[in-house]
């Protein structure tokens, strides 16, 4: 083959490749889009994780191996609410907090993150003897018996004797010593949580640890270890299980995008938390209470008073008014409420038969079973989107299984039955009969 031939066909192949690159997207329109999505995608993969290096992130993928129960503390799932988001035109999104691995409920947090400080602060020893004391409505009690038992303490627990009976039961059945005392105001040294706040004083004075640290002291007894008060109420705490947690939960299963947060408030450590976590990231979010009936929340954040300009807080002697809802609403601003309390926008009254109408609905449409404060919340979410309009997402708490209200709440709701077709408009319209 002579010169010319060589330089012919190197000629013909540099051609061929010019060609083929040129007119790639005539001759391979195929090729070329998927060179150019491809390169897009790498391009925004490169750019989020350059940016998103120090964000919180959602776990993905099945869990790891995890220490203990503690270890299967939050993480939980953000579901769509199906139901309700075809309904509205809006993604209402609620968080699954009924499955974390404790004490099955959004408490979780809150008791593993008192504990944990505690210890820190050395104020609880594991195995020495030390025992904790709460007032609780129930589920915070439930997490502290559980999480108590896990790390080495003994748990006594206070609550109201007008709350679900399979509450006590399963605080009997996790190895707790149960109070049940009659409801009273926090004014009255007989309520639930200065009762537990007393028995944990006592217990420190009358121990071999109160003791020593009495120098008049030289009686010997049976009591070993500190009474610690977790003090849920007005426990910082509480507020930073949220802040460090649901809060960087939320905006990671979100990717940041979210038009309001929903829920109720009793300790108020929930919607302090969440919204002194999102608000500086997502400053046009709408932080709302679902409140329930007797619950002065709602008056303090729409009005700025309780009930009544007349009457000033912490005086009061009347009792709450009575309601069928567990968990949340208060007629004080306790000291984890006032934490975020600014950041709050609005607030949305619930009755007692909008929460049983809400919860039967779930089950029936959704297949969901909540316990009564999560029906608030959902009942509170599903106005806000009706206000909001179209297109917007918002989320809420699903706080705890209606498993633990089957005595109470679900006892006055009744069966859901067979083939029903309940329309969204009697739901909304729910009255007391």
């Amino acid at each position: 083959m002579n010169d010319n031939s060589h330089l012919y066909i190197g000629t013909a192949f540099v051609a061929g490749v010019l060609l083929t690159v040129g007119l790639k997207d005539l001759v391979y329109p195929e090729l070329g889009q998927r060179l150019r999505d491809y390169r897009s995608r790498e391009g925004q993969r490169k750019n989020v994780l350059e940016s998103s290096s120090n964000a919180p992130v959602a776990r993905h993928g099945p869990p790891a191996i995890v220490e203990g129960i503690e270890g299967c503390i939050g993480n939980t799932p953000l579901l769509r609410i199906k139901s309700l988001s075809e309904a509205t035109g809006c993604e209402i999104l609620a968080k699954a907090e009924f499955l974390n691995g404790a004490g099955q409920s959004s408490k979780d947090r809150v008791a593993l993150s008192m504990i944990e400080i505690a210890e820190e602060k050395q104020i609880l020893t594991p195995h020495s003897g030390d025992t904790i004391y709460e007032g609780t409505s129930g589920s915070t009690g439930i997490s502290l018996a559980t999480l108590a038992r896990a790390k080495g303490y003994l748990a006594h627990i206070c609550m109201p004797s007008d709350q679900a009976v399979e509450k006590s039961d399963l605080l009997l059945k996790l190895g707790a010593i149960v109070d049940r005392v009659p409801p009273a105001p926090i004014v009255e040294k007989d309520n639930f949580v200065n009762r537990a706040r007393d028995l944990a004083q006592a217990h420190t004075k009358s121990s071999a640890y109160g003791s020593l640290s009495t120098s008049n002291s030289t009686h010997d007894n049976n009591i070993h270890g500190r009474g610690f008060f977790a003090d849920q109420f007005e426990n910082e705490a509480n507020w930073r299980a949220h802040y460090n947690g649901t809060g960087p939960e939320l905006f990671a299963q979100c990717n940041g995008k979210l038009d309001a947060f929903v829920t109720g408030a009793g300790t108020g450590g929930t919607i302090s938390g969440v919204a002194l976590f999102l608000k500086p990231k997502i400053p046009n979010l709408k932080v709302i209470v679902a409140d329930p009936q007797g619950s002065g929340l709602y008056n303090r954040v729409r009005y700025g008073v309780m009930f009544d300009v007349r009457e000033k807080e912490g005086t009061r002697r009347r009792r709450q008014i009575d309601t069928i809802v567990e968990g949340i609403g208060i007629n004080r601003v306790t000291a984890n409420f006032e934490a975020g309390k600014e950041l709050v926008d609005d607030a949305i009254r619930v009755t007692d038969a909008q929460a049983l109408a809400m919860a039967r609905w779930l089950v029936e449409k959704d297949g969901i079973f909540i316990g009564s404060s999560s029906a608030v919340n959902c009942f509170a979410a599903l106005k806000t989107a009706m206000q909001l309009g179209p297109g917007h997402r918002i989320v809420t708490v699903l706080s705890d299984s209606g498993s633990r209200h089957l005595s109470r709440f679900w006892a006055k709701a009744g069966d859901v039955g067979g083939a029903v077709d309940t329309k969204l408009e009697t739901v909304l319209n729910a009255e007391d009969n």
